[in-house]
């Protein structure tokens, strides 16, 4: 096969009927396209344009070749448009797990159709860790501290982990050690083991627990608030349930954890990229 180059600089030519026009359409100098179609016609050894009149024309051969390239750029161009029109339809792929959908996104989402109301989101609430692949999700929101190789991070919501409870679930204690943690019956998130390894971390054997409920992120704090278990959570999901002493705060991770901003390292849609925006203004809000 010739240079793509020179193909395309010939189907310029043949299209416009002229250099100078077919340079304008590629943005390249007159000179450039025809250096590149006589390297066509050196390529094929055939003559594809009749140089004998004061100006240009295509030879019978160079017809020829002109409408194999219109039907081909042709449908290289309307599949090309076809890919990326369905590629800009396709809603935004969000991972996140279901507590954090429930308390923080679910809540500022309006906001965020109001302001961009022709781009559509599927919000994958799921507590699984997920792979980034072409034509999937197009971003993650994750708890930790962050520094995940291979992807691209960027904190949305530091905010530390803490294990609180409704007061009348504590029946009267002020003080609540470690060790009785195992006491009270525990709720958690279906699919992670953040209070396994904060129990570890204190001591405490997991399988001593007087009982433990899995159930979906959305309900868990509902869940805590009718004081029917102890909760692993995000302070910042139960901040106002503490200042108001509708839940009371055992104990705090005070470090540098938080929600991030996760994606893959390459070209994000122009869609993604206006979700993502719209979450770092949320950021700003939040501060």
């Amino acid at each position: 096969m010739p240079p793509l180059p020179a193909l395309r600089a010939f189907s310029a030519y043949s299209e416009k009927g002229n250099v100078q026009q077919a340079g304008a359409a590629l943005n390249v100098s007159h000179a450039a396209i025809s250096q590149q179609l006589r390297a066509l016609e050196r390529h094929l050894g055939v003559a594809l344009l009749d140089r004998s009149a004061r100006s240009l024309s295509l030879t019978d051969q160079g017809r020829q070749l002109a409408n194999a390239l219109e039907l081909g750029f042709g449908a290289i161009s309307a599949a090309v448009g076809d890919l990326t029109q369905s590629d800009a339809d396709r809603p935004v792929h969000v991972s996140c797990t279901s507590a954090f959908a429930a308390s923080w996104l679910m809540p500022r989402l309006p906001g965020f159709r109001a302001r961009h109301p022709g781009i559509n989101l599927t919000i994958d609430p799921s507590p699984e860790l997920i792979t980034f692949k072409p034509g999937g999700i197009d971003l993650a929101l994750r708890y930790g501290q962050g520094g995940w190789p291979g992807l691209e991070v960027e904190m949305l919501l530091p905010s530390p982990m803490v294990i609180v409870a409704a007061p009348g679930l504590l029946q009267g204690k002020q003080q609540i050690k470690p060790e009785n943690l195992v006491d009270y019956p525990w709720l958690e998130e279906l699919g992670t083991n953040e209070s396994s390894r904060w129990l570890d971390t204190l001591g405490v054997v997991h399988k001593d627990h007087k009982t433990r409920i899995e159930l979906p992120g959305n309900l868990l704090l509902d869940g805590v608030r009718a004081g029917q278990g102890v909760v692993l959570t995000v302070r910042h999901f139960v901040e106002a349930d503490l200042k108001s002493g509708r839940l009371v705060e055992l104990f705090c991770e005070d470090d540098e954890r938080g929600y991030h901003i996760v994606t893959s390292p390459g070209v994000l849609r122009p869609s993604a990229k206006v979700l993502i925006q719209w979450l770092r203004c949320q950021r700003v809000n939040e501060g």
